[in-house]
């Protein structure tokens, strides 16, 4: 598409350099030509390319933390990982183990992860998200999967997405326990 949006320009860059070249110019002037027109049509591109961030930026990200990812060699140093997130499991009945697992759809950036025993229901805390290589841009792409289990009764699954639980800095779930026929 822009192959067509630059043609027009191309041509008739192309047939000035044809009478420019017929009506005896120099070589270094086409040149000069030439290079000035190669740099407008960079600077109408690099034009044409911010205004297209700035009209599909995401607002929601804070300024300069889009690609800035979780790592261990730089801990606590994103808004991302100061970001706390409230956890909220409970069941009826309760005292259900509660665990946690990460689920990415990118895994060669975020590793999904093996189930982590967090406590029995009721279970409320505030903590931070510890998922190494997540990003704000990237959060979309990755889930948080919670399973509920307790003996007699049947397990359950809910998974929650990251870049939701951020904006809403909530995860809060309640399950009803089915028993086991």
């Amino acid at each position: 598409m822009k192959l067509f949006h630059y043609l027009p320009v191309g041509v008739c860059a192309a047939a000035a350099a044809l009478l420019l070249a017929s009506c005896g110019v120099s070589k270094r002037s086409l040149k000069q030509s030439n290079r000035a027109l190669t740099a407008a049509l960079q600077a109408s591109a690099q034009k044409e390319q911010a205004e297209a961030l700035k009209l599909y930026s995401d607002t929601s990200i804070p300024q300069g933390e889009a690609r800035k990812s979780v790592s261990r060699n730089n801990p606590g140093q994103t808004a991302l990982e100061q970001t706390i997130i409230r956890w909220a499991i409970d069941s009826d009945p309760q005292g259900a183990r509660v665990f946690y697992r990460v689920l990415s759809s990118i895994p060669a950036v975020v590793k999904n992860t093996n189930e982590t025993y967090l406590m029995t229901t009721p279970y409320e805390e505030t903590r931070a998200f510890n998922i190494l290589g997540l990003t704000y841009e990237n959060s979309r792409d990755v889930q948080i999967e919670i399973k509920v289990v307790k003996t007699g009764y049947e397990a359950q699954v809910k998974r929650f997405n990251v870049r939701q639980a951020i904006d809403q800095q909530e995860i809060s779930s309640f399950f009803m326990l089915v028993p086991k026929e």
